[in-house]
């Protein structure tokens, strides 16, 4: 899944993709590179950030939409607004990205059940302005948390209309979590993936902060400098089974999936 960010705003690469033209120039890119998934977001969820006006979340994300419809790319969008996600089906998208798995906005469950489409609902206790603060990163047990949290997400979901056939669970890399919670989160990865083992697993950690406080020369490596650590962590992920992973860079990614998948192959002598 390549990220395509239509904001001035987000962490990794905020502004270089806000010119409608850029961003579809990217996102065919990706496409060409190897991307399965191209993930379109109009409202950046950083740690700290204020939230877009609806209006310009819009504005930054049909037109792109309706612009790589038939790209050969099955396309995402990052929203948690249900008119977001229903002007964005409408203009062709496949697959609605919430990072707040329903909490946001109530009403997107509905647009999503209705529109029969693909629906991820990620691990998320509050907005970005807070979601790094003390209590939100307080767990009692931080797997079994996750997993209790992100089960009654799906559940909500399913009460909502949506197929279970068509939910897919991101744990929420780096949302309400630190650097220590995360590692333990992919360590922990088999226990996740059992919990949810009927469903789509989707693993997003491109580029995040942790990997930035584990690569130290001699400050935290700057997210255009994490992609390598992204790519050790796609073969993780792969490794256990992740149906996708949502990268900033694609061609690296993709080509250590299919060094994987190579490895995988049984053959005969």
């Amino acid at each position: 899944m390549g990220v395509v960010n239509v904001t001035p705003d987000s962490f990794s690469d905020g502004g270089m993709w806000l010119d409608p033209d850029d961003a579809i120039s990217h996102a065919r890119g990706l496409v060409d590179q190897g991307a399965d998934i191209v993930d379109i977001g109009g409202e950046s969820t950083r740690p700290g950030v204020a939230r877009t006006p609806q209006a310009e979340e819009l504005r930054r994300v049909v037109p792109i939409v309706s612009a790589l419809a038939d790209s050969g790319a099955v396309i995402s969008v990052d929203t948690m607004r249900a008119e977001v996600a229903r002007a964005a089906i409408g203009a062709g998208a496949q697959i609605i990205n919430d990072v707040s798995g329903g909490l946001a906005d109530r009403g997107i469950l509905p647009v999503v059940a209705d529109a029969d489409v693909d629906y991820v609902v990620m691990h998320w206790r509050g907005p970005s302005a807070t979601m790094q603060s003390v209590e939100l990163t307080h767990y009692d047990n931080l797997v079994g948390d996750v997993v209790a949290e992100l089960s009654e997400r799906v559940a909500d979901a399913e009460r909502a209309g949506v197929a279970r056939s068509r939910i897919i669970v991101d744990p929420g890399i780096g949302f309400s979590k630190n650097g220590r919670q995360n590692w333990r989160l992919l360590q922990a990865i088999d226990t996740v993936q059992e919990a949810f083992a009927d469903l789509r697993l989707l693993w997003g950690v491109s580029r995040k902060g942790f990997l930035g406080g584990l690569l130290h020369d001699p400050d935290p490596r700057p997210p255009l400098g994490r992609d390598a650590a992204t790519q050790a962590l796609t073969c993780w992920c792969a490794a256990h089974h992740a149906w996708a992973v949502r990268t900033h860079e694609v061609r690296g990614n993709r080509d250590a999936c299919e060094v994987f998948a190579r490895l995988r192959v049984s053959e005969g002598a």
